[in-house]
């Protein structure tokens, strides 16, 4: 089975992360160890909690350098949830930089009268690049499960796989560029859909492992 790293930096739901990898048929090895990072088949980067502490944690367990070297070595990523932030540039939610590993912020939503802050619960993808292998074996448009104030806005807006509405805020939901993918949504909670999801991710790792 694929060893896929779940890297460890004290902002992460680790255990149902793990869990869901291992139900898709991988062997998850929670981590903050560069070489471990290097050595894995794929990396994950799960996340929970606030933008500044989460990347103050990356650099002080210095685990910056080994995840931009993995991303442009081509090892497949899956950021989740914070995750996914913590790869822009900056955001609205502190004063530190993020990793700067994709070009764009990390916005609050606006206030609106009918909607609540945060998101929270199901809702339905916008699926914006059909051919993405995150939505491989999936119905069109499926739901999944989110818990966010934030979310992030790329610069190109090519890189986006998919998007929700939330009032009449249409946002970005993950993204997906070569072998770098990211979710705002948690996976790991999203049933069934969340598995097939994490399931694909599995696949595009085990196509990447050498015969």
């Amino acid at each position: 089975m694929p060893v896929i790293a779940v890297v460890d930096y004290e902002m992460g739901n680790l255990h149902s992360v793990c869990k869901g990898l291992e139900k898709a048929g991988a062997t998850p090895n929670v981590t903050y160890s560069p070489k471990e990072l290097e050595q894995a088949d794929a990396i994950v980067l799960p996340g929970v909690g606030a933008f500044d502490p989460a990347v103050q944690h990356l650099r002080t367990r210095g685990l910056e350098q080994p995840i931009k070297e993995a991303i442009a070595s081509g090892k497949p990523f899956l950021g989740i949830c914070l995750g996914l932030q913590i790869l822009f540039e900056s955001s609205a939610e502190g004063t530190q930089p993020g990793l700067g590993i994709i070009q764009g912020k990390v916005r609050r939503f606006r206030p609106e009268p009918e909607i609540t802050i945060p998101h929270m619960g199901w809702n339905q993808l916008e699926v914006t690049q059909p051919k993405s292998i995150l939505w491989e074996h999936l119905p069109s448009d499926p739901w999944v499960y989110f818990v966010h104030s934030y979310y992030v806005d790329p610069i190109d807006p090519l890189i986006r796989a998919a998007t929700i509405t939330h009032g009449t805020q249409t946002v970005t939901a993950a993204i997906a560029h070569e072998n770098l993918m990211a979710v705002q949504f948690h996976p790991e909670k999203s049933s069934n859909i969340g598995l097939q999801i994490l399931s694909n991710f599995v696949a595009q790792v085990r196509e990447k492992i050498p015969a």
